[in-house]
């Protein structure tokens, strides 16, 4: 419980002192510190269906995931965390919940029509990024590579286009990262530590902003990414997986600059995989597709991405200050990953700890010895570091509740480390519920 208390004491003093700073000079441009967020409580039209999954995984998910076949959990895993998913996002009415959420002018969708012709428009596309420059991208198509803003393009031109179908999409895709990480951690920690995860996975605070931003889709990307390497290191077929995993990986560095810190997350699966060997050449191979693409149509990433850190400081990021987001983006995980996640990294830490005093740094054994709880440990805490790393990089204050949901869908795999199953699994309900219905989230 200490840990939880200290959690709650973090997000008590970045509520208390956020305010004060927003109050004195407005610099923190967020309606509920540290969340961007505003205070209206409310119920809608998904509240009785949120409180039903959460009642009914509470009580029946942790005997479910653990006597279903593999397959039928992974995929009423998936369906649950949509049901969770959707109803919390219509608590908020279809409208402003789903529908509406990527058609601001911050938003992707507001640049659609931008792209009639895609080739001569990436070509074009870092012309427009900085906010003195002729008809400047919004926000977030400026803030990402192009990848995301195309994503909704190429719906639009198979006749998906719009505001609900958009929504749709990322909660879908989303989603079904909670399949992912639980393939994941099944080929690299075992299938015990997979299915006590799998009710924390989907019961998350997080699903508040899966639903629906687009880096909920995002996490799906880069989560499968994972999951792909994962089979490749320890499968019968490292060619294949290895090259899946590299398209992915190739397709998330193209979605959001920041998951280039991803290649923590990979580094891990393959300390972790017996055949690395293996899969190296394959994961380059395709990790490779993406960007040639990409260079080819004539966008450049790397002038785009220096173009990208003015943008960020001539916005909201050049007056958010550092000193204030460094330690409370901190809190914002606290309340996306929730109170069960935070006793599952004490947990992780504790028996990577505990390794580590038994035998020594420099006389542990090879990885493929590691205990089950050590391999998931170091999954979990990989994605922390990585999660840690893009805070200190300060181009992510605030707004982390949904930036860093693709580095949190990892933290709650810690889950699988926690006693008392149904008393945290309900805590985690009761954060996402009380979150959803006392703040209108922007995302």
């Amino acid at each position: 419980m200490s840990v939880v208390l200290a959690a709650a004491l973090l997000v008590t003093v970045a509520a208390l002192i956020g305010t004060a700073i927003e109050r004195r000079d407005g610099t923190l441009h967020v309606g509920w510190p540290p969340l961007y967020a505003t205070w209206q409580p409310h119920v809608g039209p998904g509240t009785p269906a949120a409180v039903l999954v959460a009642v009914l995984v509470v009580a029946y998910g942790p005997p479910l995931a653990a006597r279903l076949p593999w397959r039928a959990l992974l995929v009423s895993a998936w369906g649950a965390a949509l049901a969770w998913t959707f109803s919390l996002a219509l608590v908020d009415g279809w409208r402003r919940g789903l529908a509406g959420r990527l058609t601001t002018h911050y938003e992707y969708l507001t640049a659609v029509d931008r792209f009639s012709d895609i080739p001569a428009t990436l070509r074009d596309f870092t012309h427009h990024i900085l906010i003195d420059s002729p008809r400047h991208w919004p926000p977030h198509v400026a803030g990402h590579p192009p990848g995301s803003t195309l994503t909704f393009v190429l719906l639009d031109r198979i006749g998906l286009g719009g505001g609900a179908w958009a929504g749709v999409w990322c909660v879908v895709v989303g989603t079904s990262a909670a399949a992912a990480v639980l393939v994941a951690v099944r080929a690299l920690a075992g299938e015990e530590q997979a299915r006590r995860a799998a009710p924390f996975v989907v019961l998350a605070p997080a699903a508040v902003w899966v639903g629906a931003s687009a880096d909920g889709y995002f996490a799906g990307v880069a989560a499968w990414a994972v999951a792909c390497l994962a089979l490749a290191v320890t499968g019968r077929r490292p060619w294949a997986f290895g090259l899946g995993a590299g398209l992915l990986f190739g397709l998330t560095l193209y979605l959001s600059y920041g998951l280039t810190l991803f290649v923590v997350l990979a580094g891990a699966v393959l300390l972790l995989g017996a055949r690395r060997r293996a899969v190296l050449p394959w994961l380059v191979a395709g990790g490779a597709v993406v960007p040639v693409v990409f260079t080819c149509l004539g966008f450049d990433w790397w002038e785009a991405y220096r173009l990208l850190v003015k943008r960020y400081y001539q916005g909201a990021g050049g007056i958010r200050p550092y000193g204030y987001w460094v330690w409370a983006n901190l809190a914002c995980t606290v309340l996306v990953a929730g109170p069960a996640t935070l006793v599952g990294l004490r947990r992780t830490g504790g028996a990577l700890v505990g390794a580590v005093g038994r035998t020594g740094a420099r006389t542990l054994p090879r990885p493929a010895r590691w205990s089950p709880e050590v391999r998931l440990a170091v999954l979990v805490w990989a994605a922390l570091g990585a999660l840690l790393a893009a805070d200190l990089s300060g181009m992510s204050k605030a707004e982390t509740e949904r930036i860093w949901l693709p580095f949190v869908m990892w933290l709650l795999s810690a889950g699988a480390l926690v006693r008392e199953v149904r008393v945290w699994l309900a805590a985690q309900a009761v954060v996402a519920l009380l979150l959803n219905h006392l703040l209108l989230t922007g995302w």
